[in-house]
């Protein structure tokens, strides 16, 4: 009999990302600082930050590469969550203890700023916990709430106050007003690209769903448009909305033109209208036909049918493109500050302008993590509604 190969190495991906964690540790710095918020800042290692009772910060990484020799059972899931988690809190916490220490000592015009190390550990942490969280098989609701306490310490440790003394943070506090004023403004854009997207995505899917001839030139239509590059589309509806605007003065008087939030909404309807037409389609092909027959068997007059039937089944497959969608508006909603419609894109490209990195931040971040809830509220939905 040939003998049984015994596997050394239990979890590849884990040993993977706390081989990455290493090189990123020791290769990349973990904080900047900087006299002013203009000017490059040094670097500094992390190394040089675990000194002293903090170089215990590690046990929980040390934790995490003995885990990928166990045996990948439910208990050794849990272990790894809970390491991976206290591991991204104490990033945080490490970054944010040293920024109030140089802010005692430094002057108050002085940055202390996250580096291109700092944001790797803090990744490659939270994947080390979304791996573990994935392979205890809890299902879609459970799963996402998982993935939320996994970050609940960090949100703990911002809204005490102890990262108040980084470059992001004061940037934030010196622009609150402005800041919440772009965040509004970008719900808005999000949220008003996503009603007319509804409106029309679903009948035109239903429409390509129960006639199958319409469903190529349709999708080729969608297709194209999803390959017109985002700015060259907003600069596309510059001319024509100016003009209509020019011509019918009410519609310049509600604020619609060449610029602002009109043609953003309009170009971002458009990207949005593909991925909310397909998953139309591909949740109202995968519902059966013995349950058209039963209903309709049942006595259901066809508007029944869609209601009760139709639109049920194929609900989780719908959320999926509006998911998908969504994320999507998010993200690019972000260039429509180039045309006037504001958002957090404002920030991103008057960051860029004066060179001002932790501006940029200040307008990313919060893109991403509306991206990171959009995405796992619908997921959540999704999940729920799933027979």
């Amino acid at each position: 009999m040939v003998p049984r190969r015994v596997k050394f190495v239990r979890n590849r991906v884990l040993l993977v990302l706390i081989l990455g964690g290493t090189l990123a540790g020791w290769g990349l710095a973990f904080l900047t600082t900087a006299p002013n918020r203009l000017v490059t800042g040094m670097g500094i290692r992390l190394e040089t930050l675990l000194v002293g009772w903090r170089f215990s910060l590690l046990l929980a990484a040390a934790a995490l590469a003995v885990g990928a020799f166990l045996p990948q059972v439910r208990r050794t899931h849990v272990a790894m969550a809970i390491a991976a988690m206290l591991l991204l809190a104490g990033w945080v916490w490490l970054a944010g203890t040293h920024a109030h220490l140089l802010a005692d000592t430094g002057s108050a015009i002085s940055r202390t700023s996250f580096g291109g190390g700092f944001w790797l550990l803090v990744f490659l942490s939270w994947l080390a916990a979304a791996d573990s969280i994935q392979r205890l098989h809890l299902g879609a609701p459970a799963t996402i709430l998982a993935n939320t306490a996994v970050i609940v310490p960090c949100i703990g440790l911002l809204l005490a106050g102890e990262l108040a003394e980084l470059s992001l943070l004061k940037e934030y506090a010196n622009r609150q007003v402005v800041f919440h004023t772009a965040l509004f403004r970008h719900l808005e854009i999000v949220v008003a690209t996503l009603l007319p997207t509804l409106l029309i995505g679903i009948p035109l899917g239903v429409a390509a769903f129960r006639r199958e001839r319409w469903r190529i030139p349709l999708f080729a239509v969608l297709n194209v448009i999803q390959t017109v590059p985002s700015i060259a589309l907003f600069g596309l509806l510059l001319a024509p909305l100016a003009l209509l605007a020019m011509q019918v003065p009410v519609l310049s008087r509600l604020g619609i033109g060449g610029i602002g939030i009109a043609p953003a909404v309009i170009a971002l309807m458009l990207y949005s209208l593909l991925p909310v037409v397909r998953s139309t389609v591909a949740g109202l092909t995968q519902v059966p036909q013995s349950v058209f027959e039963a209903a309709a068997g049942m006595g259901m007059s066809r508007g029944q049918i869609w209601w009760r039937v139709e639109l049920p089944l194929a609900l989780p497959v719908l959320l999926s493109g509006l998911r998908v969608a969504t994320v999507q508006t998010v993200g690019l909603a972000v260039v429509a500050a180039l045309i006037g419609a504001g958002g957090l894109g404002a920030l991103v490209f008057q960051g860029i302008s004066s060179s001002a990195l932790d501006l940029v931040l200040l307008g990313v971040v919060p893109v991403v993590a509306l991206a990171a809830a959009f995405d796992a509220m619908f997921r959540l939905m999704a999940g729920v509604l799933t027979p």
